[in-house]
């Protein structure tokens, strides 16, 4: 109505009439144009989204172009993404299968204390999945306490009691422990089975587990995990089961036991550190 008789009356006066703003109403009367990017600034973008691999969402969109010189904040850099048409990739969810059968929970014996003072009186296990483009592989690792060694690992395309059951044997095999070793793990399925408890039962270990519910409990293998993802697997997608299992190899038995430096162990990699303390 204001508008179809702006030349009549003064807006002023039909806004005070009507209880309309001024701002409103030129707000209305003149459409906001959208605001379109440079070239560069698309560009600059569409190469993020690349090298992310479609993972970034516009938070870290803003702050990637920040680095590079751009002045972008997080509602800029979300328009600058829906006018590139880029995407965010969203990632599958995991979720491993319930237990089957009757659980044989230990007790919480470990009690976090981390540092057992030499070598295999506590391993500690758990599992991971990895993702490749043929689907999800598993990773079960046994790690000695005192070094922060992985001591055995298995690969496979299934997180079952088998699996853990490899890693305790190529543990077994490489170590040959005495009389006195504690196995640590969570409440997962596959440590829980009669068959995993049955195995470290005939091979005179002793088993604890975490509370339910609680990582903290278990936190130094949760580490080498996150360890493994940021550090060595990061953004990269692997094309199959196999590639995924080669480059795994390659982090546990090249670049973690031998390579890499842990405060733990006074900053020397788990081989040096165990060698040192004989």
């Amino acid at each position: 109505m204001i508008h179809s008789l702006r030349k009549a009356y003064p807006i002023i006066a039909m806004c005070a009439l009507t209880g309309v703003s001024r701002s409103s109403y030129y707000a209305f009367v003149r459409p906001r144009v959208r605001r379109r990017h440079s070239s560069q600034l698309l560009d600059a973008a569409r190469q993020i989204h690349h090298e992310s691999r479609a993972s970034y969402g516009s938070r870290r969109m803003a702050q990637s172009l920040q680095s590079k010189g751009y002045a972008v904040g997080r509602h800029r850099a979300r328009s600058l993404m829906r006018e590139a048409e880029l995407v965010v990739r969203k990632r599958r969810t995991h979720r491993y299968r319930k237990a089957e059968g009757e659980a044989h929970v230990a007790q919480h014996l470990l009690e976090r204390k981390f540092e057992p003072g030499a070598i295999n009186r506590v391993w500690a296990g758990d599992v991971t999945y990895v993702r490749s483009k043929q689907g999800w592989s598993y990773l079960a690792i046994v790690m000695d306490l005192h070094s922060r060694r992985i001591v055995g690992w298995a690969f496979d395309i299934q997180a079952d009691t088998e699996l853990v059951i490899q890693a305790l044997q190529h543990a077994y095999r490489s170590r040959q422990p005495g009389a006195g070793l504690m196995f640590h793990s969570d409440q997962g399925c596959q440590y829980t089975s009669a068959r995993f408890v049955d195995d470290l039962k005939n091979a005179g270990i002793t088993q604890s587990m975490s509370r339910k519910g609680n990582c903290w409990d278990n936190a130094v293998v949760e580490r080498f995990f996150r360890s493994l993802k940021s550090e060595w697997i990061g953004e990269h997608e692997y094309e199959s089961h196999e590639e995924a299992k080669s480059d795994i190899r390659e982090f546990v038995e090249k670049y973690y036991n031998y390579q890499r430096l842990h405060s733990a162990t006074n900053n020397l990699p788990p081989v040096l550190y165990e060698a040192s303390s004989l």
